[in-house]
């Protein structure tokens, strides 16, 4: 993996970090503390292309990669983890489902409005009852021959951009019927936002991504077309289980941004808070705390960009995605703690964004595949399981 960014990159870079500051900071927090959408944020992140970084230009996208995404991701993190879980939902869970396995219809109907960020896609995956086990699906799609419909009955929790006045549609994962030995065939079907018996629940009341879309849904009866099956009958949950290895490195590279804004603002605060009669950063205390968590964040960004380039040179990535999402994720909650702590009283007052982060880092240890999980996959990849 070449360490060094290309020229493209690095304006990439220079320009959501502006972003972030100029225009993210002086807001968020307001947003944050109403648990309101941040819709003007979310229209100017579609008009600076960022919905649509990593998909091809024919489809509206900037012809970007995942590397690509994860720097973006980055540095929205460093500010804000609800704008750039809306982000990272809207493109590896929302729009990519489509890249990936839709038709060509499909694709031209759907791309270029995620791309610009006009609407908002979803991924119907995890239900109430199955958590971690995604394969125990119970929501049920059956084929009506006399209309060429699918009908589809169950439940979907915790599903991010599913209820935002943008949502355009929900991909959703349903039983479609049984195999020979009597196992459920799980296919992907696509619900558009508005459908007849598709009810989007009121926000969860969350600890923390306040300022981002979190819901439950319920299908009764919801008919769509036969042509929104998305790729093949029986392969959804295989569809999934891939774009899930790739969102790992986008949730690695929101949690890097998030452990480096740790960084950012400790090295800040302990420059201006004095006690004793110098600055806190003068103790070799804080100074040490504070360099171990640079330790740690560069450590997660050497991660995630290993996964990412591995995934863009077409190379087997899934142990490295989940180790990558492992270790960032633990090293944004351990940043989080430190960096509360290194404030002080202050680091419990919301004015402070490290309150915000520490709010925000504990679900990066359960969302997209919890840590458990990830210890799961490395430990199959490394022939220690089945």
């Amino acid at each position: 993996m070449d360490h060094n960014l290309s020229a493209e990159l690095r304006e990439l870079r220079r320009t959501v970090e502006e972003f972030a500051h100029d225009v993210i900071a002086p807001k968020i927090g307001e947003y944050y503390e109403r648990h309101e959408f941040p819709y003007e944020i979310v229209r100017e992140m579609g008009r600076m292309g960022l919905f649509g970084l990593p998909f091809p230009e024919e489809y509206g996208g900037m012809g970007g990669d995942y590397l690509a995404l994860g720097i973006a991701l980055e540095e929205l993190a460093r500010v804000d983890s609800s704008v750039a879980i809306t982000l990272e939902a809207g493109v590896s869970l929302g729009a990519m489902p489509i890249h990936c396995y839709g038709t060509e219809a499909q694709k031209r109907e759907w791309l270029p409005r995620l791309c610009a960020g006009e609407v908002l896609g979803a991924f119907g995956l995890t239900e109430p009852d199955g958590g971690s086990d995604a394969g125990a699906t119970r929501t049920t799609a059956r084929l009506d021959e006399s209309t060429n419909e699918w009908v589809i009955n169950g439940t979907k929790c915790f599903i991010t951009n599913s209820g935002t006045d943008i949502t355009g549609l929900v991909t959703v994962t349903a039983v479609t019927g049984r195999t020979a030995d009597g196992k459920p065939r799980i296919s992907s079907i696509i619900v558009p936002s508005g459908t007849p018996g598709f009810t989007v629940a009121a926000p969860y009341s969350k600890v923390g991504w306040n300022a981002s879309d979190t819901r439950e849904l319920s299908f009764s009866d919801v008919r769509v077309p036969a042509e929104n099956l998305l790729g093949k009958e029986g392969r959804g949950y295989a569809q999934f289980l891939r774009i899930l290895d790739e969102g790992r490195i986008a949730i690695s590279a929101l949690a890097t941004g998030l452990a480096q804004g740790c960084v950012d603002e400790s090295v800040r605060y302990a420059k201006e808070r004095h006690a004793f009669g110098r600055p806190i950063g003068a103790n070799q205390a804080i100074q040490f705390k504070i360099a171990d968590m640079e330790m740690k964040a560069h450590t997660a960004r050497l991660a995630w960009r290993d996964a990412a380039s591995r995934l863009v040179a077409g190379e087997p990535f899934k142990k490295e995605a989940a180790l990558a999402k492992l270790y960032s994720s633990t090293v944004a909650v351990d940043n989080a703690r430190d960096a509360t702590q290194i404030h002080g009283g202050y680091g419990f007052m919301n004015e402070y964004p490290v309150a915000r982060m520490w709010r925000d880092s504990k679900i990066l240890e359960i969302g997209e595949g919890t840590s458990e999980v990830q210890r799961m996959l490395i430990a199959r990849e490394l022939g220690l399981a089945s």
